[in-house]
């Protein structure tokens, strides 16, 4: 039996000293701050799009496929599929590729937040400049 009170404990396969174990974030907690981002974007869509709030829908955590589910009048306002990613550490690529696995028709767009950092959106480079060239003209 393990000492509490000792400096490192063994979490699974993995020592780490208490302070670290206590900072390891509890997973009702990470679905939680998943799930407030999600819906921070889907407010954000439905006040920049102007369209109704039953056209944008935050699915369940956990739940496969896109983040949020658009009906029509959303969807051409916003041709896109999303995916929202607020964790820490983040592989940007591993997100994109998931972003693409659900995206469907529409093009894959990733929505990434960490604590005290602004919102930023991940999108194919290609894309970007063919979007930003059609903008243009």
């Amino acid at each position: 039996m393990l000492d509490v009170t000792k400096k490192y404990m063994v979490f699974g396969m993995k020592t780490v000293d208490r302070l670290s174990l206590e900072k390891i974030m509890k997973t009702q907690s990470a679905k939680a701050k998943g799930r407030r981002f999600q819906q921070w974007v889907r407010d954000q869509l439905i006040e920049q799009l102007e369209v109704h709030p039953e056209d944008v829908e935050s699915r369940s955590m956990g739940a496969g496929g896109e983040d949020l589910i658009m009906a029509r009048a959303a969807r051409e306002k916003f041709p896109y599929s999303i995916e929202c990613k607020n964790q820490e550490s983040l592989n940007v690529w591993k997100s994109y590729e998931q972003a693409e696995s659900n995206s469907g028709d529409y093009e894959p767009v990733v929505f990434i937040k960490r604590n005290n950092q602004k919102p930023l959106v991940v999108v194919d480079a290609e894309y970007f400049v063919k979007l930003h060239n059609d903008l243009s003209k």
